[in-house]
């Protein structure tokens, strides 16, 4: 469990959830406020995030790797657009999608979507998806593409990401959805 907010103070803080123990333990603290956790194919997980650190604003391109053999932080790369309330998806290559959200600082609902590859440790540009979304899901499909459903502007459109590198609408929802769940 990594940072977040309390309140509307941020957490830097985490821990870890002990299934044989059934308790949580401190494991350290991160640079900045963690608002998604990626499980990359290494054992390693991606912390994407706002550039709040306790106190103090720090960067805007917030990224951090959790080392669970070590229980260590570190950064890595820099997000080319710092946002809140995105998806990161893992894709079957071991790169992630990070896809929508709002725009740290600025607020803006975003339509862009980036990789990141923790071969290099960098995020790239992408593709723009074919609507603005934020609080909207992306799920992988057996396919190996990924299907991202609603979000608070366009609440029931639905798209599919290729991971050639791009986006295409499929439709729409009978509803309008947002932090809604899709597994």
């Amino acid at each position: 469990i990594t940072g977040g907010f309390e309140f509307t103070e941020p957490l830097s803080s985490a821990k870890l959830y002990e299934p044989a123990t059934d308790s949580f333990s401190s494991t350290g603290s991160m640079a900045g406020v963690s608002l998604s956790a990626t499980l990359l194919l290494d054992g390693k997980v991606l912390l994407l995030g706002l550039g709040y650190s306790i106190g103090s604003i720090l960067g805007p391109t917030n990224a951090e790797l959790y080392d669970p053999a070590t229980a260590s932080f570190s950064s890595t790369g820099n997000m080319i657009i710092s946002r809140r309330d995105h998806t990161a998806t893992l894709l079957g290559s071991g790169k992630v999608l990070v896809a929508g959200g709002v725009a740290f600082p600025g607020g803006g609902i975003l339509d862009f979507a980036e990789i990141y590859d923790p071969s290099t440790g960098t995020f790239s540009s992408k593709a723009y998806m074919t609507t603005l979304r934020v609080s909207h899901t992306a799920t992988l499909l057996p396919n190996g593409k990924v299907l991202l459903a609603g979000g608070n502007i366009i609440g029931v459109s639905a798209e599919l990401y290729d991971p050639a590198g791009t986006f295409s609408s499929i439709g729409s929802m009978a509803e309008v959805r947002f932090e809604h769940t899709a597994t």
